[in-house]
Order: structure tokens, then sequence, then C-alpha cells
């Protein structure tokens, strides 16, 4: 079997040395453009593909980025994750992640090993987006970009859009023809709760009822208990803060009788998959887009680590409204 094609076969090919064949193929140095377009011609017949290392040493790169969080469960993360891996590996990329917990000086450890690596850039993840990870990334030799989590107001930080995805939610509760829409939700101290919350009200009206408890089906459960207790009349459209809310939702109205969709229309938010694919009926939420957030976090550092002008400040990528038996497909008869 034939060895690798080194670049020294596609310099003595070409008839030039090394460097040039090298700077041709790097798209540096100064030469004509007929000379660096032989040179990459022999180097595409000649099958040459330059290894990790020999790159690195050709561009001063180390084609890899760091992914540093705080989720270590890996509910936001993991998909952020797959999203960068996706953007990256077609540009010879490879992502590595390294979790810090909510421990500062675990994250000065990660980082220091990333800086030792020569990563092209660093991507910062974490459970919410309006907390910081513990550990300053200000001042680093390399860029850094924020995605799902919160970063400096001169950053270039990622985020879905909150807002965007609620209205969507309720908007579609009303299309139904659902006339006493309820908001169940997370804590208060959540800036998406808050966001989602507007966008809810802003349909609504003002007096709509937002309830704000824990994250968990168990709240779910308590909040139907509560709506029943109150004397009022039951909603008929139930807009829950996450997925888990809404499966205790969903729960706690079969266990009393109440028919999910035909007596109240359920909404949940973040597509996770293990919990809205299991609830009965199958439910329909809103979807963070978190694998294509974090494809634009992994084509962003890009971009910034071979010097491209990159607009700084926040982004939000919109959310996606996923249809499933839960709602229905009309209003209440």
């Amino acid at each position: 079997m034939a060895g690798r094609t080194r670049i020294y076969d596609v310099a003595s090919a070409a008839g030039v040395s090394i460097a040039t064949a090298s700077r041709a193929l790097n798209g540096s140095g100064r030469m004509t453009a007929e000379t660096r377009e032989r040179v990459k011609r022999v180097a595409a017949e000649l099958g040459f593909r330059p290894n990790a290392m020999a790159r690195g040493l050709l561009s001063n790169r180390s084609f890899t980025v760091g992914l540093l969080t705080n989720d270590s469960y890996g509910r936001f993360t993991l998909p952020v994750m797959a999203g960068i891996s996706e953007a990256l590996i077609d540009c010879g990329v490879s992502v590595f992640l390294c979790a810090i917990e909510d421990d500062p000086a675990l994250g000065a450890v990660h980082v220091d090993a990333m800086l030792d690596k020569q990563v092209d850039g660093i991507i910062a993840s974490g459970k919410r987006i309006d907390r910081r990870l513990p550990v300053d990334l200000s001042n680093l030799p390399v860029p850094v970009v924020y995605a799902f989590t919160e970063g400096p107001a001169d950053s270039v930080t990622l985020v879905s859009d909150d807002f965007q995805g609620a209205h969507e939610a309720v908007e579609w509760l009303l299309r139904l023809g659902r006339k006493r829409i309820v908001h169940v939700t997370g804590p208060e101290n959540f800036a998406s709760v808050r966001l989602r919350a507007q966008a809810y009200r802003k349909l609504v009206g003002e007096g709509g009822e937002v309830l704000c408890g824990e994250w968990s089906e168990l709240w779910g459960h308590a909040a139907v208990e509560r709506l029943l207790s109150s004397g009022g009349d039951m909603p008929d459209g139930i807009f829950c803060g996450n997925d888990q809310i809404a499966r205790g939702v969903v729960d706690a109205c079969r266990e009393r009788g109440i028919d999910v969709p035909r007596d109240v229309s359920v909404v949940g938010f973040d597509n996770w998959e293990i919990v809205a694919s299991v609830t009965r009926p199958p439910l329909t939420t809103v979807d963070m887009n978190l694998r294509t957030l974090g494809r634009e976090a992994g084509l962003t550092v890009l971009a910034l680590a071979e010097g491209k002008p990159v607009e700084r400040g926040i982004r939000k990528l919109p959310c996606e409204l996923i249809v499933r038996e839960s709602c229905g497909a009309g209003p209440r008869a």
C-alpha cells in the first residue's frame, strides 16, 4: 500500500518549496494566483490531506474548541454540543467538553487546561440565560462565545427567544378557541420565566393568571389542585413553563377526570423528547432549537478564530412550536 502523501510530495510535484506549498494550501503568504492554484490542484490530484498536527503547525491553530459548562446534567448543554460538533466537523475542528459544576476553582483549572491545549476558542454554556459561569473568561488570548448563558455586555451571546416562543404557544391556544388560559411556570427569579409571562400577558391581558412554582412535575400536580380549589372555572388552556410542569398538569387532569385535550389544552416549553413524547397524550411544546443555537455558536467562534468580523451583543434565535395531541384539533365543543 502506498504511503500517505506528504507536503514534500506536493511541493516537489508543483515545483515549489515546502514553505511555499504550505502557505499556498493554508491561504497565507505572498505568491502569484497561478502558483497558489497550481499547488492546490497538485495537492488535490495527489490526494494530499494534512493531519491535524501539520495543519496546526502551518496555521498556528490547534483545530480544537473548548466547551465549558456548569450544566452537569446536560439537559441544555448536550444538544448545544451536538450542534457545535455538527457545525465544526466538516471544518476538521474537534470539540471537547469540560463540566465545572458551580466551582470557580474547577472552572479556572479547566480554562488553564484549554489554554495549555491551545484551543482556537472557547464556548461557554450553562443552565440559564441570566447567570454567568463561575469563572472569569475576560482577557483570554482566544475568542469566547456565550451560548445559553449570560455573557459580558461586549461579548457575543446567543440565546433562544423566550418571548417569541411563548407568544407562539399562547397564540396557538387562542387560535384553537381557548378562552380562559392560565400560565403555570417556574421560579419568578428566572429571566426566562419573566419573558414568557410577558408574552402570555401581551396576548391574554394583564389580568391573565400566572402561577409560579418549581420546575417539576410535582408543581404541575399542585397547580391543578390549586386551580380546582380556587372556586373559579377550570381553565380550558394551560401554558406551562417547561415540559416537566406540563406533564404534571396532564397527569393531574387525568387523575381528576379532566380530559386533555377535550376539556383543556396543554402546551409545554423545551421539547424535551424524553418527557414530551411519553406524556399521554403526547405534549405540544416549544422547541428552543438548542441544536441550532449550538451550530451558530460553533460557526461564530470559528469565524472569530479566523479573524472575521462578528457583531457583538445578544443574538436571539427563534423557537419553534411542535404540535402534538395535547392541544387537540380545535376548540372545545
